[in-house]
């Protein structure tokens, strides 16, 4: 399945993308003569390289909602920056309804321990290490946007001390650069 780069509609090149399928939850709608079926699904897409996406989708055949979701994903998609390619720079919280989500940086090595939900997420972005404890709800839904909201809030270093008008070094803190910036 890997094509290298595929041109999408609008002539732009995309990466090779995948997606995960995170849940999928028959729905009813009571109607007259009884009720109607339908699926919803719950997809996360990424490239594995720092950009992922989630999307739902609703339809009476699993396919379809499947398919629904996967377009809403890839429509969604943020950038996260990533520490070496594998873990976050810092530790975030993400809230989202009744769901929080703890995303801590963790040492190369340790893999991803996450729950359900927020391992997809994890692994469709291409994070290698990292620790995430979700809370409040086991909903898929709140915690993969618990999650997402968490992510949004990554800043590498750069960005921090641009941000603040500082450098690198001061952001970090480390006592030898400070004390040649002030003789």
């Amino acid at each position: 399945m890997a094509r290298g780069n595929v041109r999408d509609r609008f002539g732009r090149e995309e990466q090779e993308l995948s997606d995960k399928l995170v849940s999928i939850n028959r729905v009813a709608k009571v109607v007259k003569g009884g009720r109607r079926f339908g699926f919803s699904a719950l997809v996360v897409v990424g490239d594995r390289r720092g950009r992922v996406g989630h999307g739902s989708g609703k339809a009476r055949e699993v396919p379809e909602a499947i398919r629904k979701a996967t377009e809403q994903a890839k429509r969604t998609m943020i950038r996260v920056p990533l520490r070496e390619g594998r873990t976050l720079h810092h530790d975030v919280d993400g809230r989202f309804g009744a769901g929080r989500v703890i995303l801590r940086a963790a040492p190369a090595g340790t893999g991803i321990i996450a729950g359900g939900p927020m391992r997809a997420v994890f692994e469709m972005l291409g994070v290698k290490d990292v620790v995430a404890k979700s809370m409040g709800t086991s909903n898929p839904q709140n915690m993969v946007k618990a999650t997402f909201a968490g992510l949004g809030q990554c800043m590498t270093p750069r960005a921090v001390a641009a941000k603040r008008g500082k450098k690198v070094s001061e952001i970090f803190g480390r006592p030898d650069a400070t004390a040649e910036a002030e003789e």
